[in-house]
This record gives structure tokens, sequence and C-alpha cells, in this order.
């Protein structure tokens, strides 16, 4: 004879209130992949750059001497950032020109702006 485990009862919750649903995993991943690619000073730098930036956009052309980086790491960096999904490129004729992608930062923003429930009502 098999004994069947019993499903707890409310009273034996360890977390009441526990049973929200957790991020979908592709979003998670899309998230992960955000905060990678601003886990560098230098991209945070170039994020910043950008999205300050009065055109809303600036040429790989001066980025490298105003950063005291070379060209190939300038295009290492913001290859980073493009595949993050968080600056468009345009080619203009020899040089890339970045944009920040606002609703990307729109994305992280969400994220980072969860309600939090307060430490008196966590469960231990």
């Amino acid at each position: 004879m098999t004994q069947s485990a019993a499903l707890p009862s409310t009273e034996d919750v360890c977390c009441p209130g526990t049973d929200c649903e957790l991020l979908p995993k592709d979003r998670a991943m899309d998230l992960a992949d955000v905060f990678k690619a601003l886990a560098d000073p230098t991209r945070v730098r170039l994020l910043q750059y950008l999205a300050e930036s009065e055109s809303g956009t600036a040429c790989a052309c001066h980025l490298p001497a105003a950063l005291e980086i070379s060209q190939p790491t300038l295009s290492f960096h913001m290859r980073k950032l493009y595949d993050a999904g968080l600056v468009d490129r345009d080619k203009r004729g020899r040089w890339v020109h970045y944009t920040v992608r606002p609703e990307a930062l729109e994305k992280v923003r969400g994220f980072l702006t969860l309600r939090v429930t307060p430490a008196a009502k966590r469960c231990c």
C-alpha cells in the first residue's frame, strides 16, 4: 500500500502570498544580455554619451579619442551594445553613427522599478 503525499494546507505554507508568476525565461535571458552588456564601465559611458547627445546620435569617428580607446576597442564595445539591443547603427559613408534605442531602455527601466514587498511582509 502506497501513501500519497498530502498537499500542504494554507497554514503549512512557509511563504503565503508567494504565488506570483516568474518572469518568462526568454524575457529573463534578454534582460540578462542587457545587464551583461552594461557590466563594463566603458559601455556604460558610451550609452550615457549617446543618450545625452544633443543630436541623438554619435559618429564612431570621434568616440575613441573621447574615451581614450582604440578604434577596434570601440567597435568591440559598440557591438556588445548593439547585440544587446541597446543601440542602433547607421553606416554613413565611411563611418557608423550610433543611436540609443529608447524602447530598450524602457524595458530595463520597467524591470528595475519592480514593486518590492516591504521587509515586514516578507517570509523568513
